[in-house]
């Protein structure tokens, strides 16, 4: 009998711990997602001020390059490589292209935004950026969807699930 009340303790204490384990991991992941999603708010604020330093109420801007280069030149050396004159222009291409803030998704993560941006089509932008989210795409899944055409094999297929299941690694192309 003491056995048997052995096992269930150990079953139980071992239940136990994995449960905690999941509540760390799942913390952990939640804590990065919130930070990334803080990122790409604080990159659409920046992106703003830029845009609108640079329009001064004007339909084109007078200075764009001009602002950023100074903008960079200050805050860089203080901040990091992350505050580069590339890295700004990107800030003022997200928020161009993504006028809205509730229109940004807390599930994409800066890198997966720096992809996106540069997209021109609409469209194309707007279905990769719903099949990222809907599928849980990482950046580099994100990158290697775009640069293997997935959007245009879509349209231009027949077979629309075939092309998916193969986007989506479940059926090996021959």
């Amino acid at each position: 009998m003491e056995n048997k009340g052995m096992a269930e303790q150990k079953k139980n204490l071992s239940s136990f711990i994995q449960e905690i384990k999941e509540i760390i991991l799942s913390s952990r992941a939640n804590a990065v997602r919130s930070v990334d999603f803080c990122r790409v708010q604080m990159y659409w604020q920046m992106g703003k001020r830029i845009f609108e330093e640079e329009q001064q109420g004007k339909e084109r801007a007078d200075y764009g390059s001009y602002l950023i280069k100074n903008l960079a030149k200050e805050i860089q050396p203080e901040f990091g490589s992350g505050f580069s004159y590339r890295q700004l222009a990107f800030c003022r291409q997200f928020y161009k292209t993504y006028p809205i803030m509730n229109a940004v998704r807390s599930q994409l993560n800066w890198t997966q935004y720096r992809l996106l941006i540069q997209i021109d089509n609409e469209d194309k932008r707007s279905y990769y950026e719903h099949e990222a989210v809907n599928n849980c795409w990482t950046a580099r899944e994100l990158e290697r969807q775009v640069n293997s055409s997935l959007y245009e094999r879509l349209l231009l297929s027949n077979d629309k699930g075939s092309v998916l299941a193969v986007a989506r690694k479940e059926r090996i192309t021959q």
